[in-house]
C-alpha cells in the first residue's frame, strides 16, 4: 500500500465518508468476476479494501482484465509488467483506465489514478469495474465471461431505418399537415383584422348619409321660405 500520513480535521471527515461508500459485498463480487473473466492463475486476494486496493494497485490485473474482454490479438495492452515501481504501477493503472475509457466506460465513471493508488477512493474504483462489467455484457460479443446477471445491461439506442420511399411519404404527410393548395385552402376567409376594417367602412357611410340629410333638410327649408 502507498505510504501516506494521516488525515486531520476536515480531510479525515471527508475520507471516513468516501470510505462510508465503500461496498464489502461488492468487493466479494467484483474478486469473483475478474479472476473468472482473466482466465488465470490469479491469487484471490484476503476480504477487504485495503486487501483489494493492494491486489489491484500495481495496475497487473486490470490490465490483464481489460485485455480479457479482446479476441486474442486484439488486446489493447500488449505489454504488462509486474513492477515494483511506484511510476511503473501508476503508468500501467493510466493504461487500464484509458484504455476503459475507448472500451465504452463514460469518463464520469473512471476513477483516478491516485484513488486506486493511494487508496483515497476504493468506491470509486468499485464503479468503474461495476461500469465496465456492465459495458461487457451489453456489447455481448462472446469475449465476457460470468454471469450476465452479475451487472445490469445498459440501455441501448433504438435505431430505425427508412426506406427513401418511406421518407417521401413522410414529407408529403408533413405537407399536408403545413397547408396546401390543394382541397381546404384560406380562399374567401376573413383575414386578420377585417372586423375592424368594416366598422370603419359603417361609420364613413353613416357620416356619408347624415350629411346627405342634413343637405336635403336645408333644401326643403329654403323651398318653403
Amino acid at each position: 500500500m502507498a505510504n501516506r500520513g494521516p488525515s486531520y480535521g476536515l480531510s479525515r471527515e471527508v475520507q471516513e465518508k468516501i470510505e462510508q461508500k465503500y461496498d464489502a459485498d461488492l468487493e466479494n463480487k467484483l474478486v469473483d468476476w475478474i479472476i473468472l473473466q482473466c482466465a488465470e492463475d490469479i491469487e484471490h486476494p484476503p476480504p477487504g479494501r485495503a486487501h483489494f486496493q493492494q491486489w489491484l494497485m500495481d495496475g497487473t490485473v486490470l490490465c490483464k482484465l481489460i485485455n480479457s474482454l479482446y479476441p486474442p490479438g486484439q488486446e489493447p495492452i500488449p505489454k504488462i509488467s509486474e513492477s515494483k515501481m511506484a511510476f511503473k504501477q501508476m503508468e500501467q493503472i493510466s493504461q487500464f483506465l484509458k484504455a476503459a475509457e475507448i472500451y465504452g466506460v463514460r469518463t464520469t465513471d473512471i476513477f483516478q489514478t491516485v484513488d486506486l493508488w493511494e487508496g483515497k477512493d476504493m468506491a470509486a474504483v468499485q464503479r468503474t469495474l461495476m461500469a465496465l462489467g456492465s459495458v461487457a455484457v451489453t456489447k455481448d460479443d462472446g469475449c465476457y465471461r460470468g454471469e450476465p446477471s452479475w451487472f445490469h445491461r445498459k440501455a441501448q439506442q433504438n435505431r430505425r431505418g427508412f426506406s427513401e420511399e418511406q421518407l417521401r411519404q413522410g414529407q408529403n404527410v408533413i405537407g399536408l399537415q403545413m397547408g396546401s393548395n390543394k382541397g381546404a385552402s384560406q380562399a374567401g376567409m376573413t383575414g386578420y383584422g377585417m372586423p375592424r376594417q368594416i366598422i370603419l367602412l359603417f361609420q364613413v357611410f353613416a357620416s356619408a348619409a347624415f350629411q346627405l340629410q342634413t343637405r336635403v333638410a336645408h333644401c326643403c327649408h329654403l323651398a318653403f321660405m
